[in-house]
C-alpha cells in the first residue's frame, strides 16, 4: 500500500470540515469541465483563438471556460463550444448520498422528496 505524503494527511483532516468538504467537491467539478474543454480543443488541434473564432467569442471566454476556478458556465456556451468541437454536452444531477428529506409543497398537495 502506497505510504500517505504529508499532503494526503493534510487533506484528509480538512476534509472532515464539513463546508471545506462542499467547496473542495465543487471545485472538483468545475476542474472536471476545464479539463474536458482543454483536452477537447487540443485533440482537435485548435488553439484557444481558433476556437473563440468559430464559436464567435473572444479569445478571453475561452480561456475562462477552461480555467478550473471558472463557475461561470452556460449550458448555451457550452453547447456552442462543444457543437464546433464535434462533441455534445451531458449534464448529470444526481441524488447527494447523505441529503436530507425536504417538503415540497406542489399544487397545493405536499410531497415528501429526498
Amino acid at each position: 500500500m502506497k505510504q500517505k505524503t504529508n499532503f494526503d494527511l493534510y487533506l484528509e483532516e480538512q476534509l472532515k470540515d464539513k463546508e471545506f468538504a462542499e467547496r473542495f467537491r465543487k471545485a472538483g467539478e468545475a476542474w472536471d469541465v476545464s479539463i474536458q474543454l482543454a483536452q477537447l480543443r487540443r485533440r482537435t488541434g485548435l488553439s484557444q483563438k481558433d476556437l473563440a473564432r468559430r464559436v464567435g467569442t473572444s479569445q478571453q471566454q475561452i480561456s475562462r471556460l477552461e480555467s478550473p476556478s471558472y463557475e461561470g458556465h452556460t449550458l448555451s456556451m457550452l453547447r456552442r463550444v462543444a457543437e464546433v468541437l464535434g462533441a455534445r454536452v451531458r449534464v448529470a444531477i444526481e441524488k447527494e448520498k447523505h441529503s436530507r428529506s425536504k417538503e415540497v409543497v406542489h399544487e397545493g398537495s405536499r410531497k415528501r422528496t429526498a
